[in-house]
């Protein structure tokens, strides 16, 4: 049975709040609340294949410390720039 679309954007915002780190879950989860729904489905697919990275590796990729994937990078740029302005003073 094929998953439904909202079937699995819930799913994908699961395991975004629910990656193993907090530093991770805190950085996906409100990238994934906010961002998911409007994605258009190619978007969705390579963070659906994000999600399959281990956090240890995840986590110095989105913070720079070391250079991610290529097909990473321009999500792994958006969602770190969402996790900056989240944090930032107003």
């Amino acid at each position: 049975m094929t998953e439904t679309a909202e079937a699995r954007i819930k799913r994908m915002r699961m395991r975004s709040w629910r990656r193993g780190t907090k530093e991770m879950d805190l950085i996906l989860g409100p990238y994934a609340d906010a961002q998911l729904a409007a994605m258009p489905e190619a978007a969705l697919d390579l963070y659906d294949q994000l999600l399959e990275e281990n956090d240890q590796d995840l986590y110095p990729w989105v913070s720079g410390a070391q250079p991610c994937p290529p097909q990473y990078l321009d999500l792994l740029s958006e969602i770190a720039a969402f996790a900056r302005d989240r944090h930032s003073p107003a």
